[in-house]
């Protein structure tokens, strides 16, 4: 064979082979793209939010000090139970008992001289009126100078008197106040429940909680018997959050049990950080405190465990439903003219609608649709849809890509899964 009978025979194999690829190129753009096919059916949906916090007592009371001295017994640990009015910490009563004798005996001055003041106005008074009655019966024998002297006498007195009385009254209060304060240094639970926070040591010093309540704090107790599970709820899932709504309360600490509550309050203002309190300010995600009320807590749970909560907010019996996945947006298809606004992102909205792609004969075709609740993989349809029409449901990029009238055909792992996951 001559070079060029080789050479005629390779480039006839290699359009041979081109044509062999665009033959078969075809041939798949015929048979359609591969995707997952689902046929629409009806499904119990539940709608739920989502929202992560700590287990908290419903009812707790921090005990810190009112009065500065050293602690000298704390008869409570950690954990313990405790009743109502039982001693808790004593701190060092030395200075106020010291404090209490001074004002006692300063109140026992002033009551002296309160005695030694009405002394002073009842020899007055009787001056006063033996001088009265002298003028009265010789007004030669008593000047009206000395009666005036005797008239100003009478009303000092009488102010000292006064003055006096107050003085007992202001060290009275002295002393009210010293009993006070050692009355402080004797801590008393003030309720029943158990030490759930035990803050100090014997031998800290107790200061006054005048700024923060965390600096002077010494101990918590709590009333265990109502357990709550306070959950950061996003703004955006907050509305849908009803007081009553039916929660499902999942514990770090006990992996293996899940608890039912109810939500009993919704908080109207957001929860602010200490970054946000300071500025006023701030450019994170709004949350809003949700309170849940445990049905049957477990008996050894503690305050600040982690928790996340699952809240129904609705529920669906036998709704018609399709993936999630599916539904999709597609720019509106051109009708009569009308007026409308700037090109703005809620105008550009307005030009979107929702829908999935219905296959019929191997065509896929856009549909809008109307969607309710959303369960946790499927949506409710409201209008748009049949039970039993056969629609796209993923892969996520080809029905991205996805175009009208496109041809489509079921891969494979999922031809025969379709059928399994709804009942028309």
């Amino acid at each position: 064979m001559s070079k060029r009978s080789k050479v005629l025979v390779g480039a006839g194999a290699a359009v041979l082979i081109v044509a062999i690829v665009a033959i078969s190129a075809a041939a798949r753009r015929d048979r359609g793209q591969e995707v997952r096919f689902e046929t629409a059916g009806r499904r119990d949906l539940v709608a739920a939010v989502t929202a992560s916090g700590k287990i908290q007592p419903k009812k707790k009371v921090d005990v810190s000090a009112d009065i500065t001295g050293r602690i000298t017994k704390i008869a409570v640990r950690e954990g313990d139970p405790v009743k109502q009015g039982q001693f808790l910490i004593q701190i060092d009563p030395t200075i106020y008992e010291a404090n209490l004798q001074q004002a006692a005996a300063t109140m026992a001055s002033a009551q002296a001289a309160a005695v030694q003041a009405k002394a002073n106005l009842d020899q007055s008074e009787r001056a006063l009126r033996r001088t009265k009655e002298l003028h009265t019966q010789s007004p030669n024998l008593i000047s009206t100078e000395q009666l005036e002297q005797a008239q100003t006498a009478f009303d000092v007195a009488e102010a000292n008197l006064n003055a006096a009385q107050h003085q007992v009254d202001q060290a009275r209060a002295a002393v009210q106040s010293a009993r006070d304060n050692l009355r402080k240094t004797t801590l008393i639970a003030p309720m029943t429940g158990r030490v759930t926070r035990l803050a100090v040591e014997e031998g800290e010093v107790a200061v006054p909680s005048t700024f923060s309540k965390d600096i002077g704090l010494l101990l918590t107790v709590s009333d265990l018997s109502v357990i709550q599970a306070k959950v950061k709820v996003d703004e955006t899932d907050v509305v849908r959050v009803h007081l009553g709504d039916s929660v499902e309360v999942s514990i770090d600490a006990f992996p293996d049990t899940a608890f039912i509550g109810r939500v009993t309050k919704v908080s109207n203002s957001s929860v602010r950080d200490a970054t946000t309190a300071a500025t006023g300010q701030s450019d994170r995600a709004v949350d809003y405190e949700v309170e849940i009320t445990l049905d049957k807590p477990p008996a050894d749970i503690r305050p600040d465990l982690s928790a996340t909560a699952r809240i129904v907010t609705d529920t669906r019996k036998q709704a018609l439903s399709i993936p999630i996945i599916s539904l999709t947006v597609r720019e509106s298809k051109p009708g009569a003219p009308e007026r409308r606004p700037a090109d703005t992102t809620a105008a550009r909205k307005k030009k979107e609608t929702e829908g999935v792609f219905v296959v019929k004969d191997g065509m896929a075709t856009f549909r809008p649709v109307k969607v309710g609740i959303a369960g946790d993989e499927y949506f409710e349809v409201t209008d748009g849809l049949k039970p039993g029409e056969t629609i796209v449901a993923g892969p996520y990029q080809a029905i991205r890509d996805l175009k009208e009238g496109a041809r489509v055909r079921a891969m494979k792992q999922s031809a025969d899964s379709a059928k399994k996951k709804a009942t028309p």
